[in-house]
């Protein structure tokens, strides 16, 4: 797989400076966890989803989960089962008869609703599981955790395969000030046990908001909600550490189309303007009709505070999402510059825009997840930004 693959060779050309690297579902985990991007979640009874992957009816898409638990009716887990065997299984004779190579299959996950059927959908996969990248933890707990993870662990065994987890914290343990310190801490002896397996940590905050009652708007971000920054902040302390290096990414963008507005847009028009003039700004608008601005911003401050990779419940949210990860020309001369000079004999330089300082010890941590990101993203060539992409 590689990202942005839909592009004719013409357009990469003339978009990165560095293009995307192919990237294989048996690479090290630490660079999966950075290039899942934009994850999409769908429910596990939809009847076509292998033949939406072959056909690739969502453009962009290089992970996605099936999900078995909150997309579903509490009286479809036995139709959702069915219909997710059924969808692997004809996902692996897809393979098979050449209508796909499994270097194109993006990285898939199910989500469970219990440690238990973590085995149950395991066996009944059969071996179709090959095509499986791991399991989706939901409402995972210092009270669940555990038995998570063993059941993982001892399918892992029996397969003879690396099956990985993505962890979501979502339960009340994790928002109540009272109880998030103890509840993060043996979450962290989880992970420290079983760091091989978990891929990445997410933030479930559909659920800690439902908690509270509330729910955003798309004419703020996450970060607006006082009660659910506050918690997500502490994640990123706990997790996101230099010496702890586990990826947390952003949550979920519920909007995807709408009209009234209370707030002004969160574009500029220079942008689009600047470099596509007319066709420009109705890329622009297409954009705010779906609210996809709202997305961008909250993005924006994913980045800003470390998170990497977004979970995303509708296809217009793909390209957008996975833009923004493309790393800037800038940004990429400052990273080479720093790790370059990494050699004991400089403390500080000044970046080649003459525009900042470049701390080599201070600064070599975001270097190091700059060029990753660079790896997998590509990097854009200097008259180039995610407007380009969109």
């Amino acid at each position: 797989m590689r990202y942005f693959d839909y592009l004719t060779e013409k357009e990469r050309e003339k978009t990165f400076f560095i293009e995307p690297s192919e990237i294989s579902k048996d690479e090290p985990k630490e660079l999966i966890a950075y290039a899942l991007g934009a994850t999409m979640y769908m429910p596990a009874t939809r009847e076509n989803i292998a033949l939406d992957i072959v056909s690739r009816k969502n453009k962009g898409l290089m992970s996605m989960v099936m999900c078995l638990e909150d997309a579903i009716g509490d009286n479809e887990v036995a139709k959702a089962e069915a219909m997710l065997v059924e969808n692997l299984n004809r996902l692996e004779k897809y393979i098979n008869d050449g209508e796909i190579e499994y270097k194109d299959i993006p990285f898939i996950f199910i989500r469970v609703r219990n440690p238990k059927q973590i085995s149950d959908i395991g066996k009944r996969i059969g071996s179709a599981i090959s095509l499986i990248t791991g399991f989706v933890f939901p409402k995972f707990s210092r009270d669940n955790g555990w038995n998570y993870l063993k059941e993982l662990e001892t399918l892992n065994l029996k397969l003879g395969k690396k099956l990985y987890a993505m962890i979501i914290l979502e339960t009340p343990d994790i928002i109540y000030w009272e109880t998030r310190r103890e509840s993060l801490n043996e979450i962290n002896k989880m992970i420290e046990k079983y760091n091989d397996l978990v891929l990445n940590v997410r933030i479930g905050a559909t659920d800690f908001s439902s908690l509270f009652g509330i729910r955003r708007s798309f004419d703020i971000t996450v970060y607006d909600i006082k009660v659910i920054a506050d918690c997500i902040t502490d994640i990123i302390n706990n997790f996101c550490r230099v010496d702890r290096q586990i990826v947390v990414s952003g949550v979920v963008w519920e909007y995807f189309t709408g009209s009234d507005r209370i707030l002004k847009p969160q574009l500029r028009t220079t942008p689009f303007k600047h470099k596509y003039g007319k066709g420009g700004l109705e890329v622009r608008s297409k954009l705010l009709d779906k609210y996809i601005d709202g997305l961008i911003h909250e993005i924006i401050l994913d980045k800003a505070n470390g998170l990497i990779g977004k979970t995303v419940i509708h296809p217009s949210h793909i390209i957008p999402v996975q833009s923004l990860y493309v790393v800037s020309y800038e940004e990429y001369i400052d990273a080479l510059s720093i790790i370059q000079n990494n050699d004991g004999q400089k403390g500080v330089i000044k970046s080649e825009y003459s525009n900042k300082m470049n701390e080599i010890k201070p600064h070599t941590s975001w270097a190091n997840k700059i060029l990753m990101r660079a790896k997998i993203y590509g990097v854009f060539r200097e008259e180039q930004e995610f407007v380009s992409l969109l």
